[in-house]
């Protein structure tokens, strides 16, 4: 890979985010929105024009989680297929999937106009074209299925027009968009402010409750009482395993290129291949002579593979083949989270008996499942759930029930928890990365090492000290990998990330991973 590449997002480098104070005081309000990336923050924007009192929680920055990862691309030509959509949850369905998205597209364009947020929201086309795999009968089931649902324009092309390269026959899908993600959250900040909303980073969320006493809680110790709850964290933190025995996380890869100003037509671009490549454009300002290309796709199942390097030169060098590539500048990755049914999890957090019988949980809600659509159900989730916590009906509620059940998706559900299951059986065989000993582990590289029957994760940093954890997952017991790309350790069962000190980096997990001596009580 080129020395000029950086592992940060284009969003990150460009736009700043704002500062505001960790929560340092105990507040009551009419609805608590944990997780500033762009679900939690339309949840707030949506309520807060409403009239509601909202305050917003977060341990990082607003947009500095996955929202600050994203491609930004507006669609709605599902990445899973409306044909697909269809087969699993039948046509009316994929009516309600297309028209949400579509409404999430518009949507973010009128606040940004109603707000004035200089955010580079753009209407274009989008493209999908064949991967070497399929057929043109993908694409005819694709359209009609489209078609069905609603996106009566969509159109078969023999190749896209104006492309650098020979797509071969396509599908264009009219009306799709993108936008600069943080310089839309900075929007929604400043007017979630101006009716009276409160926004708290650095506040780290490790208890939610339900509930008559709906509360949330602080590792500062500072208490948040509301009469809802919602929790927008990208995976759900407060809930212990039916939602995430309901998907799957992944980590997917992301390069941003300089191409000559002009050389390529802004739309956006989908391949089939599984996982699939997805192209956008960033203009790099009005005088500079290039403009940045941003491409996506090796996706892999989080912690199951330390291969970062090769995934990046194999998405780079498809683009080259493609584009007119002068020089990459920057890489980086993030994590989605892939709903075993195909469609995101918006709205009330289901209810385990226990909570039920506690009187628990009624009034706390979340959004996740976004696959490859996080933008769009962001959006989707700041009208749904403000919907439901103002008492107005909504037609996507059924559509995104957390507490769904799918017939038709049983064999992938037991697929996912295989997968799982095997993983926990590293308990006996053993983890991947394991070492011998610590001498073994060089400066700036992790390893599991066992001790005494226990599993400890050990760093060494760049000065030669080892630090040593627990490397047992304090969500549901896995054993975490090493990532050498990101010096993280990923639980490869339901994504939780660590730093190699210990600190969550990503849930459910919301708990550090413990000392290296500590019992392991859920294992």
């Amino acid at each position: 890979m080129e020395s000029s590449e950086k592992t940060v997002s284009v969003w990150e480098m460009d736009a700043p985010q704002p500062q505001f104070a960790p929560l340092a005081e105990d507040l009551t309000t009419e609805v608590c929105v944990v997780g500033a990336g762009i679900a939690g923050m339309s949840v707030a924007y949506e309520l807060a024009k409403a009239g509601r009192q909202v305050v917003v929680l977060d341990d990082n920055a607003v947009g500095g989680g996955e929202t600050g990862q994203t491609t930004a691309h507006l669609a709605s030509a599902l990445d899973d297929r409306y044909f697909e959509i269809e087969r699993v949850h039948g046509r009316e369905a994929a009516k309600l999937a297309y028209q949400s998205h579509q409404s999430a597209i518009e949507r973010i364009g009128e606040i940004a106009a109603a707000e004035g947020i200089d955010c580079d929201y753009t209407r274009l086309d989008g493209y999908l074209f064949l991967a070497p795999e399929h057929s043109e009968d993908y694409l005819d089931r694709e359209r009609e299925a489209a078609r069905r649902a609603g996106f009566q324009d969509v159109q078969k092309l023999e190749r896209m027009p104006d492309a650098p390269f020979d797509t071969g026959p396509c599908l264009r899908f009219p009306r799709q968009g993108r936008f600069h993600p943080l310089r839309y959250l900075q929007g929604l900040a400043r007017a979630i402010e101006a009716n009276g909303g409160r926004i708290h980073t650095g506040t780290h969320v490790t208890e939610v409750h339900g509930g008559r006493d709906a509360h949330v809680r602080s590792d500062g110790g500072r208490t948040v009482r509301a009469g809802a709850i919602v929790v927008a964290t990208n995976s759900p933190i407060h809930e212990r395993l039916a939602i995430h025995s309901k998907q799957e996380p992944y980590r997917t890869f992301v390069i941003a290129a300089r191409v000559p100003k002009g050389a390529v037509h802004d739309a956006l671009y989908w391949d089939t291949l599984d996982p699939y490549h997805y192209v956008r454009l960033q203009g790099a300002g009005s005088g500079e002579a290039h403009d940045v290309l941003i491409v996506g796709g090796e996706d892999v199942k989080t912690g199951h593979a330390d291969d970062a390097p090769e995934r990046y030169a194999r998405l780079e060098a498809w683009t080259r083949v493609r584009f007119p590539v002068e020089q990459v500048e920057r890489r980086w990755s993030g994590q989605v989270l892939e709903p075993v049914d195909l469609l995101a999890f918006i709205g009330r957090t289901p209810l385990d008996p226990q909570q039920a019988l506690q009187g628990g949980g009624e009034n706390v809600y979340l959004a996740t499942g976004d696959s490859g659509h996080g933008m769009t159900h962001g959006a989707i989730a700041g009208m749904l759930i403000a919907d439901l916590i103002l008492g107005r009906e909504n037609p996507w509620a059924a559509l995104y029930d957390p507490g769904r059940k799918s017939l038709t998706a049983a064999k992938e559900f037991v697929r996912v928890n295989l997968s799982v299951a095997r993983n926990y059986g590293e308990w006996l065989t053993g983890a991947p990365d394991e070492a011998p000993n610590a001498a073994s582990i060089a400066p700036g590289t992790g390893k599991v090492l066992r001790r005494g029957g226990k599993a400890v994760a050990a760093y060494r940093d760049a000065q030669g000290r080892l630090h040593e954890r627990s490397a047992v997952c304090t969500h549901l017991g896995c054993i975490v990998h090493w990532n050498s790309e990101e010096t993280s350790w990923d639980c490869p069962c339901h994504g939780s990330r660590f730093s190699p000190a210990g600190e969550v980096l990503n849930g459910p997990a919301s708990a550090p991973l413990n000392p290296a001596d500590a019992e392991e009580t859920d294992a």
